[in-house]
């Protein structure tokens, strides 16, 4: 190909946000995943695709590809292509010219900076300067969307962000291991106590009143305290289930932000 294009790795809904700005920047974006993403924020998410052959945010389709040959014909489309590739075994015959690790694993997971010019990282378990070119901060705050482009993101406390007065009991973990099964749906009003699903002969209790705004895929083969769900306590924002969170908007200006920043220096075209 020789037109430019940038990497994404991961396209969770935080990763999303980023897919889509640079997309709607008229920046070509391929993206790869895992064979079994895990995204709560599924219709968010896409990630999707994967598991459907194809998904959509905010206008934005990625199709789901078998090989590097078919990446052309998606842009063609003006879609994003996805590509299971975890191991970015791809970079042996294309040749981005950025990376961006949106993976969101708190740990470098094999980005490293001879992938591409211009390598950029979103979290902690990056040092800018020394792995990646920049890093993003992901921490709700003051900081959040900041560009580093020496040191680090600040380190991952574990801790919801507030919404709505709420933190710690927005997001439920599972209370067993096993296959989920739901017994009801994104985007449905639950109520404290209710069960929303179930992890073998183990139910699943709401924490708190309000939006059930991600639930992990049926099916998924969950583990004990993993993250699987999410309940937003503003119960007439519906519309949050299917848009991109303020958040992942403020990651992916700081990611553009960088991208254009660091691409001018190394002398890369993005358009």
């Amino acid at each position: 190909m020789s037109f430019p294009f940038v990497l994404v790795r991961g396209a969770g809904d935080i990763a999303t946000g980023t897919i889509v700005k640079l997309h709607k920047s008229g920046i070509k974006v391929l993206v790869t995943e895992c064979q079994r993403p895990s995204a709560i924020r599924r219709q968010a998410a896409l990630c999707e695709a994967v598991y459907n052959g194809s998904a959509t945010v905010e206008g934005v389709i990625c199709r789901k590809i078998e090989d590097i040959d078919e990446i052309e014909r998606c842009f063609d489309r003006c879609e994003v292509p996805l590509l299971i590739d975890e191991k970015l075994d791809c970079l042996e015959k294309i040749k981005p010219v950025a990376v961006i690790d949106a993976i969101l694993a708190k740990k470098n997971l094999g980005t490293k900076r001879d992938m591409a010019l211009v390598i950029i990282a979103v979290g902690p378990g990056f040092v800018a300067g020394n792995d990646v070119d920049a890093v993003i901060e992901t921490q709700r705050g003051h900081n959040l969307g900041r560009v580093f482009y020496t040191g680090s993101a600040a380190p991952n406390t574990g801790i919801p962000g507030v919404i709505a007065g709420e933190s710690i009991k927005r997001v439920i973990h599972a209370p067993a291991s096993g296959e989920i099964k739901h017994l009801v749906n994104i985007g449905e009003i639950v109520s404290e106590g209710e069960k929303i699903a179930m992890i073998g002969d183990t139910p699943v209790i709401a924490t708190l009143d309000g939006l059930l705004r991600g639930l992990i895929r049926e099916g998924y083969p969950v583990t004990r305290g993993m993250k699987i769900a999410d309940i937003d306590p503003r119960k007439e924002e519906k519309e949050n289930c299917v848009t991109i969170s303020d958040k992942a908007r403020c990651i992916a200006g700081g990611v553009l932000e960088a991208l254009i920043h660091l691409s001018k220096e190394q002398g890369v075209k993005l358009f």
